[in-house]
């Protein structure tokens, strides 16, 4: 969490932007194999456990768009298939392609 208030004192006019390809060649990769990143800017949230309204506030990095980063792992709806849970506790998150 240190990283992330540094990451706050920088000047204003920066940034987190990654590209598709940056996240998941370096984020992604380096979380997988274990390794930290320079700055810890991408949280670990379950997401489907939260409302969409709450999930500004489990951002490391304040932003005025509605583009937020977070790791998150998959939980199935059973033990033994294929659908992922998606229960809130106020509803569900809808599906709007393939799993």
């Amino acid at each position: 969490m240190d990283d992330a208030i540094a990451f706050f004192s920088l000047p204003p006019g920066f940034g987190f932007h990654p590209t598709d390809v940056e996240l998941i060649s370096y984020y992604l990769k380096r979380k997988i194999l274990g390794h930290k990143a320079a700055c810890d800017v991408i949280p670990d949230v379950d997401i489907y456990k939260h409302e969409p309204w709450d999930l500004p506030a489990k951002s490391q990095i304040p932003t005025r768009d509605c583009k937020w980063h977070f790791f998150a792992s998959r939980d199935r709806k059973y033990p033994n298939g294929s659908r992922s849970n998606r229960a809130t506790e106020a509803g569900y998150w809808k599906s709007t392609g393939k799993d």
